[in-house]
């Protein structure tokens, strides 16, 4: 600490808010937890109270997600960064005899969890165009479906689908047939981000489909990646900022990876692209999460699983097991660095679901933490608290 400060004591209680999000039908819930420690700082002058929020919500499905990957099924084109096949590390081409063979494997899942009399689940339709395929398949998909909603063991289901292929007409019919959320694989609001990336919209029409999404009762969630070409820093974080402003109810960020067999690729053997660094991404996703905490905005996902033999595809760009953690950590540690404005810490006490992050990957974020006066002794991880409505969700 400068020479000349006041020497502050630092000590800090725990509590918790929470809050339900539903959409018209109550299809899906999510339970939003906000955490937040109370600083109180003590100087020679006399102290105060700091009351600090979390910078970041927790947020809770109703039901466990239960995933259905049908790579490229109703894409238009192949992106430049896409390798679904890889990822979801099946073999197909998005025909209507994948789909098929996706539907059998879901109802042997739903016949096994049915024997064991498992909680219901939310049967989520990933990878492809969900919205763009043709209507028989989107009908068949529901129609597998059917008999398991029915027997309770399906609660919910959403999709995933490009903003260029949802209309009011679409929409209302996915919403008939029982779709609650739409998940809109936006990446960029920036045209000319868009425009490099081959994306075949514009960043009106991008914002256009997240207000269809929304006027027709259905919940929004917005994926956008950071580092895709033509996105900088300044480029995401004003995609942050409109994602926030057309009202996703969540987001997942996902950093963009040059995978084998993209034209990604080829572009960065190239020399023609570079991907964003794993320092350039934490620093940019942290403040993203905090950005989108202090709107009361969840962030569902921050990077790709790498489960299975994906990690085995990835050439280049900021891929890390841990990277949702690492985030988090870096978010916090600046978020009370810059609440404190270069007084040292006495002790910090914060809820023990901060264990998993805390102190950093092999506890990279303990020389920082000391600097601040923050150290095993004087930090405590406690249970969570009962909830407090009084603590305002902005801070």
């Amino acid at each position: 600490m400068e020479a000349g400060v006041a020497r502050m004591k630092l000590s800090c209680e725990s509590g918790a808010q929470h809050a339900c999000n539903y959409t018209e039908t109550h299809a899906h819930r999510q339970e939003i937890f906000l955490g937040y420690v109370i600083i109180t700082l003590q100087s020679f002058g006399g102290g105060g109270n700091l009351r600090v929020p979390f910078p970041w919500l927790r947020a809770r499905a109703a039901y466990p997600v239960l995933p259905v990957f049908l790579p490229f099924a109703g894409c238009p084109a192949r992106c430049v960064f896409c390798a679904q096949d890889k990822q979801a590390s099946v073999e197909a081409r998005g025909t209507e005899e994948d789909v098929a063979r996706a539907l059998d494997v879901l109802c042997a899942i739903f016949e096994e969890r049915a024997a064991r009399q498992t909680e219901a689940v939310e049967v989520a339709f990933f990878g492809g165009t969900f919205s763009a395929q043709p209507e028989k398949i989107q009908e068949a998909c529901f129609a597998r479906l059917r008999p398991w909603r029915e027997r309770g063991l399906v609660a919910a289901v959403r999709c995933s689908t490009r903003p260029d292929a949802v209309s009011v007409g679409r929409l209302a019919r996915l919403k008939a047939l029982g779709l609650g959320t739409v998940e809109l694989g936006i990446q960029s609001f920036s045209s000319r981000a868009l425009s490099e990336a081959q994306r075949g919209y514009t960043s009106e029409q991008a914002v256009e489909a997240c207000t269809l999404v929304r006027e027709a009762g259905l919940a929004l969630g917005v994926q956008l990646m950071p580092g895709m070409p033509g996105v900088d820093a300044a480029v995401f974080q004003a995609d942050m900022a409109q994602g926030l402003a057309v009202g996703a109810a969540f987001l997942r960020l996902y950093p963009c990876l040059v995978l084998e067999g993209t034209g990604l690729a080829r572009a960065w053997r190239a020399g023609i692209y570079a991907p964003w660094s794993l320092e350039q991404t934490v620093r940019e996703l942290a403040l993203a999460l905090l950005a989108a905490g202090r709107a009361g905005v969840p962030i569902i996902r921050m990077g790709l699983p790498l489960g299975g033999s994906f990690a085995s595809h990835i050439l280049a760009g900021p891929a890390h097991p841990a990277l949702g953690a690492i985030v988090q950590a870096e978010a916090l540690y600046h978020y009370i660095y810059d609440h404190l404005a270069g007084r040292g810490a006495a002790a910090l006490r914060l809820p023990r679901s901060c264990r998993g992050f805390f102190w950093g990957e092999r506890g990279g974020m303990r020389e920082r933490w000391a600097a601040l006066g923050l150290h095993r002794g004087n930090v405590v991880l406690e249970e969570e608290p009962p909830c407090d409505a009084s603590v305002p969700l902005h801070g």
